[in-house]
């Protein structure tokens, strides 16, 4: 018999039984076993050819292992394998391995031989199944000892999983019962197997413990005869809960094999129910009853299928055959008469019309049920370890079709086509190329545990060929599979999904042979780029769409309808290519991989369109064969299509007499590659059809007459919006019942891949019910199919995660689980009702009323970690923390608000905060009590903005798994809210508990943790019960116990799962909003007394429920407990002025110190607090103070009541001493101060001036005040009126504040444990209604269901969350290094800022000298009439410049200097001169000059006429060109013609803010200027090539200038393109014609004739080049000079059509991020990254020229400094920067500093100072100098870069002796003896001074010692007569 005779055999035997567990691996499928060995069956198979047995294993003695092994074991081995057989049963001998019965004593050469053995096995693929204990056990005493021998035997099942563990997964402790009983000492067969019991018991406690992690299973083996005995409780206990299967001994008597199925069915009755492996199948004294084996087993599967017995193996022993008939080791086979029996069956199953085929049996079993049968609802779970996920497809979903370097798809051209019919594009779709990060978040929302996506091949291979990868397009993938990685999602990547690059459309597509091998290629790059990760692999989605629909009907792209030849064409090459490429995964990459290569097929059901009609089930059948057989034959069958499928297709052909299909065949080798080349079965459904017999058609090809069928819809179907799709759910159980019969067999599984339904434009965009029942319905079926017909599914997929491109509908259908708003630029994703459903089924893995319980990995928090020391002494007045003043409060602005980049600890909690009434809504749902605020929003007159109230907020009480999903999106670790007091105390005591109440809590905090998210919950947050209020609230003593009685329930009902508990939040505002001030509830306005006597009573409680907790529930629970406390950072108004520093620290206390001095100090108030009270009071003629005063007794039980430091804070505020007025008393006034707003970063209105370093000195005072203390920010965040979801001020304001508290841990030293961002979503926000939104997800509160969507905050923040803070980028690292050799270092300047002498020597005007003497033009009246004086300073200049060491100096010369009128009618002589001069003393200092000839000051006279908008200036420029190389050229070699010609066209001409100030022409003017410039250029250009070059030998070029523009959002489409519109519209708009192509930018020319049409004009307000005027302008450079300085954020503005100016034209706003240093410049940040980004722009953009940076610097305003650190700054990230730039192989030749010195900025005058060197105005002279950044760059210089300090110290970094900075004072003027003199002044003063003090000094001294000598003259004299020896 042949070998594929043995497969045909299984496959038929496997067609009833396509039921293994999902948890049976698909390299393990259906178990075929053989075996053991044993001694007769060695003997025969070594017995000469001939006279062998059969080679299977008898009952004959058990073979015991030695060495060596058999050598024909091997062979035999492999026979098996070739024969089918998958697993083979090896008994190990207990007594062979511990022939001591010990484990410490084991016989190794057992041992060594067993594990060959078993190695042997493996060898051959054959999975070894292990009998730990086949008969008797040892005869060892000890082991035979009653009661001893279950722990011996666990003993030896310990050794035997721990020695053969690795290559053994399949386990059975005893495979025969009755004999081990017989061998143990027991009194009775019921005791015996007591004793087996406990020891099998044992042993699978500790395999599963231990041993069991790679999926292993363990089963013991019971006789089929003794199936009704496991009911009994002795039998019961070896299976129950302790088997991983139940396992049969089916040795039968063939007489009564009728039973046995009886018997069998019996299993069913068994709960739980449990799969079954048939351990031995013997039929005996079967010839007598004249039945075959094979019959015998046909029938006995016929009746396992029949009661639905859950088999997942059998033993084939008996029905194998090793016979001898060649001289060749021997080979087995199935019997003879079995392989006839198999073929038989087989050839009745592939008759289309026989009553046995596969479709017909499906059909069958479902005919005859009712309608509540067949629509019966299941309640069961699916498997454990089933896959659930959702699907997207790229062309669908992506957008970005042109971003990075991606190629067109056959869908970019299909759809681009189209556009002229006004269908849409998938250009953007739904933007996912840009948002891998939020698509990943929306999944975890859902809980998805895999994310079905397609890679777009012409993202990756652009041409679709594999030499041209797009690394951009690899690195978008990467990201996604990454961040799918990092939320335990795993990626299943689809290889195709239609979208076949559009190059290979053209050479053929899929009807040329080349794709399948450009595919081949293709799938090898993913394979390798992304296999390391990706485990699921996908090659083709719905082959059948693209062949029918893309190639047949042509209804999809490529649009080719051939039904009859290309759709089978295409299909037949699409077969070949996924063949290919799985046996290249298989050979290439599955060993390391481990991956899974299967496909997806999509297929209807097939319903007969009559039952009755034998035709009718026919055309059915061949329905499913051609829809689905077409591609799941050939690769789950035989390699070939179904031969109903052909049979038909020959069929057609002879009818019409011509090849109206033509079927193209598989050659043998190709039917042997498809052939089983699939790791599972994909499967795709949607609806069903009634499918009947087609009517006789004309010979015309389509689809339905070549398979002669015709689809129909019964009318009661319910339909969907997509016309195709009605919902059928009873299909997808029949359909894949049919695959699994017919296809899989039970080899592979099945992953139910697509399914889903859409929803329509006009329905309700986000209750998408309808999908809900969809859902419910056919995942339910689905069950069903896995649990009642036992097919192998794996996974359920549903379409889709969110709405895309759908074709040919466009976005009319929509399939996702997410909402996207298309209309809205940032295709915004709001989850649906089936997003919420969807998660709920996840979580049941199906359909029981419980949660699936699951192991979330625990969220460890180290809370209490150290100890902390209490200070227990008060505050000082004013307090010790006045240190943070004086180290903070004169840092330099820069210095302050310079970013950090770092993390956070490790288990830094991160989290979001929210508060009951704020988001519950649902006020009197379920029994909830009203609160004080629910009573306060239904008062009239309540001073709520808009009468809001939280009667439904945001719905949170009804919409838990909205918040849910958004919490698990927003990845935190942490969600703070807080408990609704009257909803779980309706009366605020605990004899009312509402159990609903109670239960929403319960639900809350377990979604939360089975999330790994952990609760923080805060007990009170302002929102009293109103019946507590009723008796007093807070006044009211009582108050105190009944809190605690409430805290008490709450620890009790929550606190084994809530860890962190907040007794109160923001006690402050509850007592001054709440009783000083009134406005908030219970609105008692009682200023001077209330506020203290509430805060007294807040403080007791709060100590009160501490102590509840500390007593009852911390040993158990291990939680923490605090309070949330509030404040603003309070900075002195002066910090030099000492009253206000205490004013600032009073303020402090009075908010903050008022309840943490007395928990976390003294348990008493702060002495200033009690002092100002106090004294007050008395002046007020009390007799008390107004604070009340806590006992000892009350301080010591209050001190400490705090774990850790809570904190909320949004602001600061400047505080400065006053002295208020005595009466009325009020708790303000008690203050002693005046409370001052700060200007806000922020430039919008918000709720709170974002002050973010703040942030940082408060966490500063916070430790200095109270110790370090570990501190949670359990609230901080933005409050904005109404914002969109960009919500990019918010964005900028967790950025700033988050870093400036990662300042406070990392360089303060302050123990910063959390931070949670407020809040979550928006919410009523208290008095302001629901006009504030804080929220970092927007909720709709017009919407009845509250959808909650994502704004840019929450992206942003998740993102912080993963990196834990803000770490430096890799590409942000210093980079140490020099620059190439031969780099060009300069600085810079220009003639009218500089030279001065604006009339000297016969100078004409130039338009500055004008615009600069117009009132209100320039900033301080300034001008630069003298400006630096350079024009009479040029030594002085040479030796800044020689300061510096550069080697090259640009400068500009002054047109009008040399042609006074600008013609060349009169050269100026002197004006020539002096650049002569200039020049030569330039080359004298070796410094090579590099003259930009026009930098912005044109002669008036040419302005006169029209200036640059004047034609005639062009020739005009070139004249004065013409004279300056005339004259110059011998002397310079480095010419630029125009300097940032942007800045002349946009701001000269229009904007208006640069001369010559014209801005009324702001459509026209600009352009006509630019267009004249760039001509001038050229003309200038070719001037000097054509006629000085070879005489001079120099270079020419073009001055540039660009900001860097980064999208504002990344994410976006919109504000990609707006960024890189930016670019061009500046830096393009002149290097584009001079170094592309001499034409503008596409761009700029269609956006501008776009708007120049739109607002009526017959033509571009933009002017055209002629061909002629390209050709000459095109290559006008020798280099590209380039001008850089900052970088913006870039986003999309659309203008009205009525407004005509660049700004409109270019359609673009930008921004800046409030983290960029700032500069004396409102337009400049300091961004380096943008520098290098350009940098590589240019390079890319214009073929890589060389560049010459010619301007680069930084501004500052204010008083000078000579130390300009932000300057040194800015120059060594910049020129780091560059650096990098040179390593990315861009070919930068230089770098300028702008400027050498000081000058005059145009519009600014002289206060933006950009110089190295600081020019004193105040001193006639002028002096230059040098700056702390002049030494800086000169040392940059001397070294050519960087060197590397780890190399030690470099010769260039010491500074010359003699280039010294010089001294001199900063200032202007200096105060001197109260007078303000100029520096030279003062300084001759102080010498005149020291000169006089000097002489006054000598004076003195003289006069001394004259007074001296002559008094010891006179003492001596007297002295001498009073001399005695008591005087020495």
């Amino acid at each position: 018999m042949e070998l594929p005779w043995t497969a045909l055999f299984l496959s038929t035997v496997l067609l009833g039984l396509s039921c293994q567990g999902s948890d049976w691996e698909s390299d393990r499928n259906f178990i075929s076993a053989t075996g053991p060995l044993t001694n007769d069956l060695i003997r025969s198979l070594s017995l000469p050819p001939g006279n062998q047995g059969s080679g299977v294993a008898g009952n004959t003695d058990i073979y015991t292992c030695q060495q060596p092994l058999p050598s024909f074991l091997p062979q035999y081995f492999s026979s098996l394998r070739a024969s089918q057989v998958t697993h083979y049963k090896v008994l190990l001998s207990w007594a062979q391995l511990l022939p001591t019965g010990s484990s410490k004593n084991p016989d190794q050469e057992a041992v060594r031989c067993y594990r060959q053995l078993l190695q042997s096995l493996k060898a051959a693929q054959l999975q070894p199944m292990v009998v730990l204990c086949p008969q008797a056990p040892p005869t060892s005493s000890s082991i035979q000892q009653d009661g001893v021998f279950a722990d011996l035997f666990a003993d030896y099942a310990t050794f035997a999983f721990q020695t053969f563990g690795d290559l053994v997964e399949i386990w059975f402790t005893f495979s025969d019962l009755e004999k081990v009983i017989m061998d143990l000492p027991q009194d009775s067969k019921a005791s015996g197997l007591q004793t087996l019991s406990n020891a099998h018991r044992k042993a699978f406690d500790i395999y599963h413990r231990k041993y069991s992690s790679q999926g292993g299973k363990l089963s013991v083996v019971l006789k089929a005869e003794d199936i009704p005995e496991l009911l009994d409780p002795s039998l019961a206990a070896l299976t129950k809960d302790s088997v991983d299967f139940l396992s049969l001994d089916l040795s039968y008597d063939c007489q009564s094999v009728g039973t046995l199925p009886q018997k069998l069915s019996e299993v069913q009755n068994m709960e739980p129910k449990m799969k079954v492996f048939i351990y031995t199948l013997k039929p005996q004294d079967c010839p007598s009853t004249g039945k075959s084996p094979s019959s015998l087993l046909f029938s006995l599967l016929e009746a396992i299928n029949k009661d639905q017995v859950h088999t997942v193996g059998l033993d084939i022993s008996a029905l194998l055959s090793c016979p001898s008939n060649s001289e060749e080791s021997p080979s087995c086979s199935l019997t003879d008469s079995l392989a006839l029996h198999t073929e038989q069956h087989h050839a009745a199953a592939v008759a289309p019309s026989s009553p046995v085929s596969t479709y017909q049996r499906v059909w069958a079993a479902f005919a005859n049920q009712s309608r509540a049968e067949r629509d019966a609802f299941l309640q069961d779970v699916f498997p454990e370890g089933f896959l659930w996920g959702v699907s997207t497809g790229a062309f669908s979903v992506e957008g970005g079709w042109a971003e990075g370097g991606r190629g067109p798809s056959i869908w970019d051209h299909y759809s681009n086509q189209n556009v002229a019919n006004g269908q849409v594009t998938a250009k953007v779709a739904s933007d996912s190329y840009h948002k891998p990060a939020s698509d990943v978040a929306l999944l975890r929302g859902l809980r998805a545990g895999v994310y079905k996506f397609s890679i777009s091949w012409s993202r990756l291979f652009p041409n679709g060929q594999k030499s041209s990868p797009n690394l951009q397009g690899v690195a978008y993938y990467n990201k996604l599979i990454n961040s799918l990685l990092d939320s335990n999602i795993q990626p299943m990547a689809t290889l195709f999904h239609w979208d076949l690059p559009q190059a290979l459309q053209e050479q053929g597509g899929w009807q040329s042979e080349s794709v399948v091998d450009a595919f081949l290629s293709y799938a090898a790059f993913c394979f390798s780029t992304f296999g390391d990760r990706v485990k699921l692999w996908v090659t083709f989605h719905e082959p059948w769409v693209i062949s029918y629909a893309g190639y047949g009907t042509g209804q999809h792209a490529p649009a080719i309808s051939d039904p009859g030849v290309a759709s089978f064409k295409v299909a037949h090459s699409i077969l070949k290519a996924h063949a290919r490429t799985w046996h290249l995964y298989d050979r290439h990459h599955r060993q390391q991989q481990q991956g899974r290569v299967g496909i997806v097929l999509n297929s209807d059901w097939a319903e007969p369109l009559r039952g009755d009609s034998p035709r009718d089930r026919a055309a059915a059948e061949r329905f499913l064969h051609f829809m689905l057989g077409w591609f799941a034959h050939p690769l789950f069958v035989d390699g070939d299509y179904p031969a109903a499928l052909r049979a038909r297709v020959q069929q057609v052909n002879r009818q019409c007499g011509r090849a109206l299909a033509q079927l193209p065949e598989f050659s043998a080798e190709e039917k042997r590659l498809l052939r089983g080349s699939a790791d599972f079965l994909g499967l795709s459904h949607y609806t069903s059809r009634l499918v009947g017999e087609a009517a006789p058609q004309a010979c015309i090809p389509s689809y339905d007459a070549i398979g002669g069928f015709s689809r129909h819809t019964d009318p009661a179907w319910p339909r969907t919006a997509s016309p195709w799709i009605r919902v059928v759910p009873w299909g997808i159980r029949r359909l894949l019942r049919f695959a699994s019969a017919e296809y899989t067999k039970g080899r592979v599984p099945i992953l139910l891949a697509g399914n889903g339904a859409p929803t329509g434009e006009g329905a309700d965009l986000l209750d998408d019910s309808a999908r809900v029942t969809y859902f419910n319905l056919y995942i339910n079926e689905v069950l069903k199919a896995v649990k009642k017909d036992l097919v192998d599914v794996r996974s359920y997929i549903a379409r889709s995660l969110i709405d895309g491109f759908e074709g040919p509908s466009g976005y009319s259908q929509r399939f996702g689980l997410y909402h996207v708003n298309f209309n809205d630029s940032s295709r915004p994703r709001t989850p649906r009702k089936s997003a919420y459903f969807f998660t709920s089924i996840i979580e049941k893995n199906g359909f029981l009323a419980k949660k699936v319980k699951r192991n979330p990995v625990p969220v460890r928090a180290d809370f209490i970690s150290g100890t902390r020391a209490t200070f227990n002494f008060p505050s000082e007045v004013p307090s010790k923390a006045k240190i943070v003043w004086e180290k903070f409060s004169n840092q330099p602005k820069f210095e302050r608000d310079l970013f950090y980049h770092g993390t956070f600890r490790d288990d830094f909690l991160w989290g979001v905060s929210s508060s009951a009434y704020q988001i519950e809504g649902g006020w009197d749902a379920d029994g909830k009590g009203p609160s004080i605020w629910d009573n306060f929003t239904h008062t009239p007159g309540n001073g709520v903005k808009d009468n809001a109230t939280g009667d439904i907020a945001c719905d949170s009480y009804h919409q838990l798994d909205a918040d849910l999903n958004i919490l698990r999106a927003l990845k935190v670790k942490a969600y703070r809210f807080s408990i609704s007091w009257s909803r779980i105390f309706p009366t605020g005591r605990n004899s009312s508990i509402n159990s609903q109440g109670v239960d929403y809590y319960n639900r809350l905090i377990n979604g939360l943790v089975e999330s790994n998210i952990f609760p923080i919950v805060t007990l009170f947050h302002w929102d009293l019960p109103q019946a507590l209020q009723d008796v007093g609230g807070w006044s009211n003593p009582a108050l105190i116990d009944l809190f605690s009685s409430y805290a008490d329930f709450c620890f009790k009902t929550f606190g084994d799962r809530v860890k962190f508990w907040i007794t109160f939040n923001e006690p402050w505002f509850q007592v001054v909003f709440g009783y000083s001030s009134g406005i908030f509830p219970p609105n008692v306005q009682e200023p001077g007394w209330e506020p203290y006597r509430i805060g007294h009573a807040v403080l007791k409680a709060h100590a009160r429920a501490y102590h509840t907790y500390d007593e009852k529930y911390r040993q158990e629970q291990k939680g923490v407990i605090s309070l949330s406390l509030n404040t603003p950072w309070v900075e002195p108004k002066d910090p030099g002025l000492q009253r206000d520093v205490e004013a600032a620290d009073r303020m402090l206390q009075f908010t903050l110190g008022w309840f943490a001095h007395p928990i976390f100090r003294n348990g008493d108030y702060p002495d200033v607090m009690k002092w100002n009270v106090g004294n007050r009071s008395e002046l007020q003629r009390l007799a008390d103070s107004r604070l009340p005063s806590f006992t000892e007794e009350e301080k010591n039980y209050i001190r400490g009541t705090a774990d850790v430091f809570c904190l909320n804070a949004y602001t600061s505020v400047f505080a400065q001493h006053s002295t208020p007025r005595l009466k009325p008393p009020s708790y303000d006034n008690d203050r002693e101060l005046k409370e001052i707003k700060m200007d806000s970063s922020s430039s919008i209105t918000a709720m709170h001036p974002a002050v973010p370093w703040g942030m940082r000195r408060l966490l500063n005072w916070i430790k200095e005040e109270y110790g370090s203390i570990p501190i949670y920010i359990t609230e901080n965040g933005q409050g904005l009126e109404n914002p969109t979801l960009d919500d990019w001020e918010r964005i900028f304001y967790h950025k700033t504040y988050i870093n400036e508290a990662l300042k406070a841990y990392r360089l303060d030293g302050v123990d910063l444990r959390g931070y949670a961002a407020w809040s979550l979503m928006d919410n009523f926000e208290w008095l302001n209604g629901y006009s504030i939104r804080f929220g970092l997800y927007h909720v709709d509160f017009e919407h009845a269901s509250r959808p909650r969507t994502a704004r840019a905050s929450a992206r942003y923040y998740t993102d912080v969350i993963t990196k834990n803070g803000m770490p430096l980028a890799p590409e942000d690292d210093f980079l140490y290094g020099e620059f190439p050799k031969g780099f060009i270092w300069s600085a810079a300047s220009a003639a009218y800022q500089v030279e001065g002498a604006w009339r000297a020597d016969g100078k004409g005007l130039s338009i500055w000298d004008t615009f600069s003497h117009t009132p209100l033009k320039i900033g301080n009246d300034d001008n630069g009439d003298v400006a630096c004086d350079s024009y009479h300073k040029i030594a002085e200049d040479v030796v800044a410049l020689q300061n510096l060491g550069v080697s090259h100096y640009r400068f500009s010369i002054s047109w009008s200097r040399i042609l006074p009128d600008g013609t060349t009618k009169f050269i100026n002589e002197a004006g020539l001169n002096y650049y002569v001069q200039f020049i030569d003393a330039l080359l004298a200092a070796g410094i090579i000059p590099q003259v930009t000839m026009y930098h912005w000051d044109l002669p008036q006279a040419l302005q006169d006429t029209g200036g640059w908008e004047n034609e005639a200036i062009v020739q005009l420029f070139k004249e004065y060109a013409d004279v300056l190389f005339q004259r110059l050229g011998d002397k310079v070699k480095f010419w630029i013609t125009l300097n940032e010609p942007f800045v002349i066209a946009a701001h000269g001409y229009g904007t208006g803010v640069s001369a010559p100030g014209i801005s009324f022409r702001p459509g026209t003017a600009p352009y006509i200027a630019g267009h004249n410039l760039i001509k001038a250029h050229a003309e200038a250009w070719h001037l000097y090539n054509d006629k000085y070059r070879r005489s001079q030998g120099g270079v020419i070029s073009i001055t540039i200038s660009s900001d860097w523009a980064e999208p504002r959002d990344p994410s976006r489409q919109e504000d990609v393109e707006a960024a890189r519109r930016y670019v061009q519209f500046m830096g393009g708009w002149f290097a584009h014609p001079i170094f592309k192509n001499g034409d503008y930018p596409e761009v700029m020319k269609t956006r501008i004739l776009e708007r120049s049409l739109a607002a009526g004009l017959n033509k571009s307000r933009l002017p055209e080049f002629t061909e002629s005027e390209k050709r000459r302008i095109n290559g006008t450079f020798d280099f590209f000079g380039f001008n850089h300085y900052t970088t913006v954020l870039a986003y999309n503005l659309n203008y009205a059509t009525a407004i005509t100016s660049f700004d409109a034209d270019r359609g673009v706003a930008s921004v800046t991020d409030r983290s960029w240093p700032d500069s004396g410049s409102f337009w400049l940040k300091m961004t380096p990254f943008g520098f290098r980004r350009i940098l590589n722009w240019l390079k890319e953009e214009y073929n890589n020229p060389p560049i010459y940076v010619t301007e680069n610097g930084v501004s500052r305003r204010g008083n000078p400094e000579l130390n300009d650190t932000d300057r040194i700054y800015y120059l060594r990230s910049y020129i780091n920067e560059a650096l990098k730039a040179v390593q990315d192989k861009v070919d930068l030749r230089g770098y300028t500093v702008w400027s050498v010195m000081d000058n005059f900025e145009w519009a600014t005058g002289f206060a933006e100072r950009f110089g190295v060197h600081f020019v004193n105005r105040s001193d006639p002279s002028l002096p230059r100098i040098p700056k702390a950044s002049a030494k800086f760059y000169a040392s940059v210089v001397r070294c050519n870069g960087f060197p590397d300090p780890a190399q030690g110290p470099h010769p260039c970094l010491h500074q010359p002796a003699d280039a010294g900075p010089t001294a001199s004072p900063v200032n202007a003027e200096v105060p001197f003896l109260g007078l303000m003199l100029g520096v030279t002044e003062a300084q001759t003063a102080l010498y005149v001074l020291f000169a006089l003090l000097l002489l006054g000094v000598c004076s003195l001294a003289f006069l001394l010692y004259k007074y001296c000598k002559h008094s010891k003259q006179g003492k001596t004299q007297s002295s001498q007569h009073n001399l005695s020896l008591s005087q020495f």
